[in-house]
């Protein structure tokens, strides 16, 4: 296979091959276990939240940036439909609020990287402590349970499939459309492309570094949703740290952390592998503390991968 013919086919199968060796490598470390369908099962609902961070962590990636405030407004989120709930408020009305949460929240990140024209690494390192502390703040660092069952039951099942689990894949299909039809996806991949020129060919750079941040951000309000009914009570800490998990989703998933590329598709299948991984790595009883060090690797391993693939084609 020429070198040009093996880029082609790992920018196409590169994920899946990925995803295909762990499931393979687990279910001989775990054949009682982990190939069975109860716990594949599981590997969806786990993935869930994983893969909804990471849909809105794509569009903050594809414009050669970051956001490192997504688990911290999953987590705020999360504990304000928490307290409407508690509040008697219907759940329905909580959640689109909590949603309009997440979009103000990414106007803020938004407006902040224009406004300072910092880079997007050093306002969401700063928005994502900023959150953080308002969710400790408006909960009083303490659970919030007693969550109605209707709420709960988002995370419940039909037919035998988890809810969001299905919930994630017809957003996947939807951000497939979005990304491929839609002339603001468009815009977005020029931009991270190439700023200057996208910026010389008429694209408001700045709206659409807005645009970028509130899609993060509202999708995290949506990973917040499930990951608290998931649990079935708002945790102040939840999703501490899920950003991480969030960027490995995107880059094993293909997403170039210098921006303009990378697929939807992609980034789904990179967060099951991360799914995968972190069920896997529970069932053999391997300590959290070691699941750190393995998405950490994993990270710089998936972006030394792509430029040693990227370069190894340039110097043919």
């Amino acid at each position: 296979m020429t070198k040009t013919k093996f880029k082609s086919f790992w920018d196409k199968f590169g994920t899946l091959s990925i995803l295909i060796l762990i499931m393979i490598c687990l279910s001989i470390a775990s054949p009682k276990y982990f190939m069975t369908l109860d716990n594949i099962k599981q590997i969806g609902l786990q993935s869930t939240v994983y893969i909804l961070l990471a849909f809105g962590e794509f569009f903050a990636i594809l414009l050669a940036g970051i956001d490192l405030s997504v688990g911290s407004v999953a987590a705020l989120v999360g504990t304000f439909i928490a307290m409407m709930l508690k509040a008697g408020v219907p759940v329905p009305a909580a959640i689109l609020a909590g949603l309009l949460i997440a979009l103000v929240l990414g106007v803020i990140n938004g407006l902040l990287i224009n406004a300072l024209d910092l880079h997007p690494f050093v306002v969401t390192l700063g928005t994502n402590t900023v959150f953080r502390g308002l969710t400790l703040l408006i909960s009083n660092g303490s659970p919030i349970f007693g969550l109605p069952k209707s709420f709960k039951d988002i995370s419940g099942y039909v037919f035998g499939f988890p809810i969001p689990f299905l919930f994630a894949l017809v957003m996947a299909v939807v951000l497939i459309w979005f990304t491929n039809r839609t002339v603001l996806a468009r815009n977005l991949y020029a931009l991270g492309g190439n700023k200057q020129s996208a910026w010389y060919s008429g694209i408001n750079t700045k709206r659409f570094t807005l645009y970028a941040h509130m899609l993060a951000s509202f999708l995290a309000g949506i990973a917040g949703v499930i990951m608290t009914s998931r649990v079935g009570a708002a945790e102040p800490t939840a999703g501490d740290g899920y950003e991480t998990y969030a960027i490995a989703a995107c880059i094993i998933g293909g997403t170039s952390f210098f921006g303009g590329k990378g697929k939807i598709f992609g980034v789904l299948l990179g967060g099951l592998t991360i799914g995968t991984i972190t069920n896997g790595l529970n069932i053999l009883n391997v300590s959290s503390y070691w699941q750190k060090v393995v998405m950490g690797a994993l990270i710089i391993a998936s972006v030394a991968l792509e430029k040693l693939v990227g370069s190894t084609v340039k110097n043919k």
